[in-house]
């Protein structure tokens, strides 16, 4: 679609919403032939970044929060499935996970480590938020996504790693992502995507294009993310040691 000065910015097929969530399994599956661990974070974010700069560009931030949190549960449940089929192969593909995994196995066995020590995972939380919004203020949201991408499937790996282990792999599944995660990953969203929007309006007007409709104050949105990452820690902070108890029987021979 080709806008004119006095087009409807948000018009969008709706349908497309959901197109990077139906890529994100084509980009593991190539990710895994390829063996090669760059290949996912940049076939991942190709699968998305495109939907969500149009999306930002027409002034719908909710849509693209959407349509990214919708590709991240798709690039999740697809490093899931293959993990837990074929976890050998995926070793080669995802970016530190073997290394996150025998770590989160050792917390689930012994129920302490970094996920149960504040003075660990906060600072680990912090570089982690550091690194992404100076990489989705200074690429328009594109490194941000790369990044998020890696997050995801090492997270990803490690739960689909713990299903194949075959002690209680519903449970794995179900409670593989712990809640608190699943907040900070929507925190992380929020704020990559009102971090990209400068950055992409400023490249639309170099090219002379018309300007984009405001989408609002980025502010609320900043303040929902801030809650969300104030309870993840909190929520890790109460509930880390009885979620490893919870987690133990995957382990199980």
């Amino acid at each position: 679609m080709i806008l004119g000065p006095h087009s409807d910015y948000r018009a969008w097929p709706g349908g497309l919403i959901a197109l990077p969530a139906l890529l994100a399994p084509v980009a593991v599956l190539v990710a895994r032939a390829g063996q090669r661990p760059f290949l996912l974070p940049v076939l991942a974010t190709a699968a998305v970044y495109p939907v969500l700069a149009a999306l930002l560009l027409r002034g719908r931030r909710g849509t693209a929060v959407l349509a990214a949190l919708l590709w991240a549960a798709g690039l999740s449940a697809s490093v899931i499935s293959f993990t837990r089929r074929d976890p050998a192969s995926m070793e080669r593909v995802i970016l530190n996970g073997p290394a996150y995994r025998e770590e989160m196995f050792a917390y689930i066995r012994s129920g302490v480590g970094r996920e149960t020590d504040p003075a660990r995972f906060v600072p680990e939380h912090a570089a982690h938020l550091l690194a992404f919004a100076l990489l989705s203020a200074g690429t328009g949201g594109l490194l941000g996504i790369a990044l998020g991408a890696i997050l995801v499937g090492y997270m990803s790996f490690y739960v689909g790693s713990l299903a194949a282990v075959g002690g209680a792999p519903g449970t794995a599944l179900l409670l593989g992502w712990p809640p608190w995660a699943v907040l900070r990953v929507t925190a992380f969203v929020l704020i990559g995507l009102c971090l990209a929007e400068p950055v992409l309006f400023a490249a639309r007007r170099g090219l002379g294009r018309p300007p984009a409709p405001p989408a609002g104050p980025r502010r609320a949105w900043y303040l929902v993310a801030v809650v969300l990452l104030l309870s993840d820690v909190l929520l890790k902070v109460v509930f880390a040691t009885a979620w490893a108890a919870l987690l133990r029987p995957c382990l199980a021979p």
